[in-house]
């Protein structure tokens, strides 16, 4: 059994956790908006692990009041057993597939027919087929989609859509 001498001290448990919690809050939040500048990633992967290492430190050091808290009768197992059935959900059911919005426009331009994404892009079909050819990538005919001209190669999908969506710098005001 734990004894209160035998307890990690609290005097370093605690703010460990803050301190931990406030790292991964922080790059966290940098990687939700894709600011993710040199380690940022590399740094939430493994200060997560040092968080819930010192989470389970700070636990043990306030097991006595978090047991007392725990054999309280109504809220309190109310909220950790939510807790608890809210991780197995997380754990057990399948995450739905999903894309971003992007990669769901890059996809949808992809495999549209030229007809389409040359007037999406403002082009005649005749204008984008002789771009794209100026680019290497040749359309058989209007019907063809990007994704059947470069034969699902991503990086010549990428060259296609900047190529027919490359629009002339307009005119300067004045001149």
């Amino acid at each position: 059994m734990l004894t209160p001498s035998r307890l990690p001290s609290r005097q370093w448990a605690t703010p460990l956790t803050i301190g931990g919690f406030l790292l991964i809050a922080v790059t966290g939040v940098l990687m939700f908006f894709h600011l993710t500048p040199g380690l940022t990633r590399q740094a939430h992967e493994w200060l997560g692990w040092a968080l819930i290492a010192a989470v389970a430190l700070h636990a043990l050091a306030n097991a006595p009041a978090f047991l007392r808290y725990l054999q309280r009768a109504g809220s309190p197992r109310r909220i950790v057993g939510a807790s608890v059935m809210l991780l197995l959900a997380c754990l057990l059911l399948p995450a739905p597939p999903q894309s971003s919005p992007p990669a769901l426009v890059m996809g949808a331009i992809a495999d549209a027919p030229l007809t389409q994404t040359a007037a999406l892009a403002g082009k005649s079909v005749d204008e984008a087929r002789s771009a794209l050819a100026a680019a290497g990538i040749a359309v058989d005919d209007g019907q063809q989609s990007l994704r059947a001209a470069t034969a699902g190669n991503r990086a010549q999908i990428g060259l296609a859509v900047r190529v027919l969506f490359d629009k002339a710098p307009a005119p300067e005001r004045g001149t």
